[in-house]
């Protein structure tokens, strides 16, 4: 598939890798850095794996979907929300008062999941293919 994108090998790589970043990136590689890294925590990953999948989600639709303690969940969404793979969002609901907590994926956090660890997992069984030495 021919790409307008030069060979990696031909690319001469900078010794900082921030300066792989666009001069107008909108974040900086710590801040992209924080994300893999907070997605990398298995609660958090699930956390952001049902938003991402089943969409905007309440506090208490998360605690029993995942079967977590409260404490434990906020803990886990103030780290998603504060690196911005989530956000939180507060609105009435149809009929009732006073407001109400929701949780969604951002862009930067459905690009995380789905084109980062998903994609690594949607592609082990293509790994095992490549490197399965009993189908020589």
């Amino acid at each position: 598939m021919p790409t307008d994108q030069p060979d990696p090998s031909e690319r001469e790589m900078p010794s900082d890798p921030a300066d792989l970043l666009p001069a107008d990136s909108v974040l900086s590689l710590d801040e992209y850095l924080a994300m893999h890294a907070a997605v990398g925590h298995r609660t958090r990953y699930e956390i952001l794996y049902r938003l991402v999948h089943s969409g905007e989600m309440s506090p208490s639709e998360l605690e029993d979907t995942m079967k977590i303690d409260d404490s434990t969940l906020h803990y886990h969404l103030n780290k998603l929300v504060a690196v911005g793979l989530i956000e939180k969002r507060q609105r009435t609901g149809c009929g009732q008062e006073g407001l109400h907590t929701y949780y969604r994926a951002t862009v930067f956090g459905e690009v995380t999941l789905t084109d980062g660890v998903d994609e690594l997992i949607r592609g082990e069984r293509e790994f095992d293919r490549m490197y399965d030495s009993s189908a020589e």
